[in-house]
């Protein structure tokens, strides 16, 4: 099987080690240097921040199956063509987010679905599907907490550290919501709760102003 990847380097490095030890990896940060009708995956870990790029996959053959970083952003909001498209996957490539043992992969019709197994069994992934949203599941709730956690600080009521230390103790994550803010880099968290307030208009992921002012910092 061989896999082509674009993105930055400290995230390919995070995605190569849940590939298969056998796979034909080719790495390119900015784009892929052949057709990709020589790949049967292809990962873009910047498409977040490229979407202009879906052009290419939509002109692509078939039998290559994209996946595109599309936490941030709502694939089939880009353009009205792509239920024709059932090869291209939106996933959570979030920084931090890439090993974790379920991988989020989203989908956006029923037919494109159920080739969500055939994918899993490629890359021998243990995949929760779910519709192509803004935020996806998991980094709605993280960055919904990340966002409670920074009016928590605004308040006075505790510090970073302590926020931390309760939320590890508490709920039994890896990390507290400002550590994983420092992981996954702030103007990502702000960026991110920006789109997803626009798509839901939910008062939960208004953004604080100190998490917004600190953004200007980092």
């Amino acid at each position: 099987m061989r896999i082509g990847i674009l993105g930055e380097l400290t995230r390919f490095e995070e995605l190569k080690q849940t590939l298969p030890a056998n796979a034909d990896i080719i790495y390119n940060e900015l784009k892929l240097p052949e057709t990709f009708g020589n790949y049967d995956i292809v990962f873009d870990l910047n498409f977040d921040d490229n979407t202009t790029r879906l052009d290419w996959y939509l002109e692509a053959p078939y039998e290559t199956l994209f996946i595109l970083s599309s936490a941030l952003i709502e694939i089939q909001s880009l353009k009205t063509d792509l239920s024709l498209s059932n090869n291209i996957f939106g996933m959570n490539c979030i920084p931090s987010f890439i090993h974790r043992k379920v991988k989020e992969i989203s989908y956006r019709n029923e037919a494109q679905k159920l080739l969500i197994p055939l994918l899993a069994q490629k890359l021998g992934w243990e995949i929760v599907s779910v519709k192509d949203r803004v935020g996806m599941v998991t980094p709605r709730i993280l960055f919904m907490i990340m966002n409670e956690a920074y009016y928590t600080l605004q308040e006075g009521t505790a510090s970073k550290t302590d926020i931390d230390t309760g939320m590890k103790l508490g709920t039994n994550y890896p990390f507290g919501p400002f550590e994983w803010c420092d992981k996954i880099g702030i103007k990502t968290v702000v960026k991110m709760l920006e789109n997803i307030y626009d798509d839901t208009k939910d008062e939960r992921y208004k953004i604080c102003s100190l998490l917004k002012s600190e953004r200007y910092l980092a």
